[in-house]
């Protein structure tokens, strides 16, 4: 885990930036999300497919449903469209929160750490949280407590980047995404989701890991990334080890990397 340490824009530790705690981080996460709000809400990658319409069925028979770490709230839209009476959408980042609740209207919000939520134990029969947990820095708590407001027999819909197994394509993913975006920590393993879902108190009922392709200029415009970020991630890429190629799916023209596709866990865990 490297959520103690401060990181520079290629990924490396930034010694004249003194140590960073969580909370430093989650503050940094919440800044930058909250000025990335609109770009999210028009993600291609975030507004549809086929593990949004997954994750959402998974919950549809649920009566309170709790999305963490909503972003522009489509997962939390996707639930009230599937017929859950009550959704209540967190977010760390209070932009994020308000744009949620402005496009889905029926959708409750509230501003929260993830890894400290506010509400009472048991209190919803189903929770989600897609495709932001590579940004917490302290999974086993968000997992953990996700465990705790949700009542036996509930439902937990996950999806997040993960890493392959091999040690040099998980550093150079890690990598790549921390290059790209500093509030990055890290895409976990598989195996340390599970691990830390049955650790909670959850069955893990179905697991899958699905790929999904990235347009390269579109991936870097949800973060706005500057001319330089864009060169250093470009560097990052060009220096790829072995198997990179084939693993992420990396597509390239003389003009650069045109494509790649990373990798997601979608798994369904019951309390």
């Amino acid at each position: 885990m490297t959520g103690n340490t401060a990181n520079d824009p290629d990924g490396g530790t930034n010694d004249e930036a003194g140590p960073e705690t969580g909370s430093d981080r989650k503050r940094s996460a919440a800044d930058s999300f909250g000025d990335s709000a609109a770009a999210y809400l028009d993600s291609a990658v975030h507004r549809a497919g086929d593990d949004l319409d997954r994750l959402a069925g998974w919950c549809e028979s649920a009566d309170r449903a709790l999305d963490v770490a909503t972003g522009a709230g489509h997962t939390a839209g996707a639930l009230a469209a599937a017929g859950v009476d009550r959704v209540v959408a967190t977010d760390a980042a209070p932009a994020m929160v308000a744009t949620a609740t402005t496009e889905f209207p029926s959708v409750e919000g509230v501003v929260a750490d993830a890894e400290r939520l506010p509400f009472d134990a048991d209190a919803f029969d189903a929770a989600t949280c897609r495709i932001a947990a590579h940004h917490f820095p302290d999974p086993r708590a968000f997992v953990g407590e996700v465990a705790r407001v949700l009542e036996p027999g509930g439902t937990f819909a996950f999806e997040d980047n993960v890493a392959p197994d091999d040690d040099a394509l998980d550093d150079f993913l890690n990598r790549v995404e921390r290059t790209r975006d500093p509030t990055h920590v890290r895409s976990h393993r598989v195996g340390e989701w599970v691990e830390w879902l049955e650790t909670a108190g959850f069955t893990v009922e179905t697991s899958l890991v699905v790929t999904r392709t990235l347009e390269f200029e579109a991936w870097l415009g949800n973060v706005d990334a500057s001319p330089e970020r864009r060169r250093r991630v470009e560097t990052v890429f060009a220096d790829r080890p072995a198997g990179a190629t084939e693993a992420f799916e990396v597509v390239e023209t003389d003009d650069g990397v045109e494509s790649f596709a990373n990798l997601k866990l979608l798994a369904r865990a019951t309390r």
